[in-house]
């Protein structure tokens, strides 16, 4: 896969980008967790107040504007193009998020901690690991993509793949949602649907890599 000047100067213009917002992402969380949590993060998680919940969400609203408008910016007129340069700029930004939180913070000490994701519409939860796996895939999957449209061999979705696609981009987002229940009630997570996760995963991938091979 050998990529254009042009297209590898944009890729490594939207990647700086993320990875200046993974930065911003993490120091904001560092500046929460000293507050929050002075003894070290860990679930149960700590109450906020009704007015700090407000802003984080909105806060966290806005990053996705602000990826939102660099992928439309960025990408060529083009749904697919323009979503190729927000999964790239998402993955790149979760990625050095958590990059960026174990250089200044030591954290986490394993893939396996658990973290507070997203807080829309209500908290996901799951192990380091499976965001950090989402945001792979999401990186690739973006990189294959504008790369094949520059080469005029643009990857043929479809209206059933797009419902794969999405379909299985619902059932992570529910899998991340899925001990919502106990974290509401500040319990810890009993469990990761790691099954279901994988599933949802290869659903997915299954959908893409179809869309690959089609000419």
């Amino acid at each position: 896969m050998v990529l254009s000047l042009s297209l590898r100067r944009k890729i490594a213009v939207v990647a700086v980008y993320a990875v200046a917002m993974g930065y911003a992402e993490a120091a904001v969380v560092v500046y929460l967790r000293s507050i929050y949590y002075p003894q070290g993060f860990s679930f149960p998680v700590a109450g906020f107040a009704r007015e700090m919940v407000s802003i984080e969400v909105a806060r966290e609203a806005a990053t996705i504007v602000m990826l939102g408008s660099l992928a439309y910016l960025t990408g060529s007129p083009g749904r697919l193009e323009r979503l190729s340069f927000f999964s790239l700029a998402f993955g790149v930004w979760d990625i050095f998020y958590y990059v960026f939180l174990i250089v200044i913070i030591g954290w986490p000490a394993s893939v396996l901690d658990w973290d507070v994701l997203f807080l829309i519409p209500l908290p996901w939860t799951a192990p380091v690991l499976a965001p950090l796996i989402v945001s792979a895939f999401l990186v690739v999957g973006a990189i294959v993509t504008l790369s094949r449209a520059e080469t005029g061999r643009p990857v043929q979705v479809g209206r059933v793949r797009w419902v794969l696609l999405i379909g299985s981009a619902l059932a992570i987002v529910i899998v991340f949602l899925w001990n919502v229940g106990s974290v509401m009630e500040r319990n810890v997570p009993p469990g990761f649907p790691w099954l279901l996760f994988a599933a949802a995963l290869a659903a997915g991938t299954a959908a893409f890599w179809s869309a690959l091979r089609e000419r």
